[in-house]
């Protein structure tokens, strides 16, 4: 009789330590995927602040371009007002598409494409949008991982009773995806 005690005992001890070792593994792969997404909403909102030095730059050249700084002020808000994954791709995709425009619109100005202060902010908005591309893999590969778990024996048990579901990936608009047109 001891020794079933005793059996179940450790049958109850390793299920413990089993629940706990899956829990906290859980517990560490959510809060990767949270950092992942503050580093983007971070990145996010580092080009947003940058971007209205930039437009106040061009503005300065190109006055009579007022639909495009309109358009990047629209996309620059609702960037800002995103509060979904989903939502702040979309918006941080038609910001990217606006930014494009404002380039497009620097080229026409030789003598702004040579000012210090715009090639400084085109350098520093290059290397965040860098960051942000990184950012957005890691939050994939974040998610990705999160999502495999949760799914998966014996951890879905665990997930399921934690009411833990699958995150949503940051994807790229098809517009994203054609390629870059480069004349020389």
């Amino acid at each position: 009789m001891d020794l079933i005690i005793i059996g179940i005992l450790v049958i109850v001890v390793l299920f413990v330590i089993a629940f706990i070792l899956i829990y906290n593994g859980l517990i560490t792969m959510k809060t990767r995927v949270d950092n992942a997404w503050s580093q983007i909403d971070v990145q996010l909102k580092r080009r947003a602040d940058l971007i209205p030095n930039l437009v106040e730059t061009v503005k300065g050249y190109a006055k009579h371009e007022k639909n495009v700084f309109e358009n990047v002020t629209k996309a620059r808000s609702a960037l800002l007002g995103a509060k979904t994954v989903a939502e702040k791709g979309a918006a941080a995709n038609q910001l990217t598409s606006t930014l494009k425009t404002l380039f497009a619109v620097a080229e026409n100005y030789p003598a702004l494409r040579a000012s210090e202060n715009f090639k400084q902010l085109q350098e520093e908005l290059s290397g965040t949008e860098s960051k942000i591309a990184y950012a957005r893999q890691f939050y994939n590969d974040s998610t990705m991982e999160f999502n495999q778990a949760i799914q998966q024996i014996p951890t879905n048990v665990v997930a399921g009773m934690l009411a833990y579901k699958q995150r949503e990936y940051f994807q790229a608009t098809e517009s994203e995806k054609k390629a870059v047109k480069v004349s020389f």
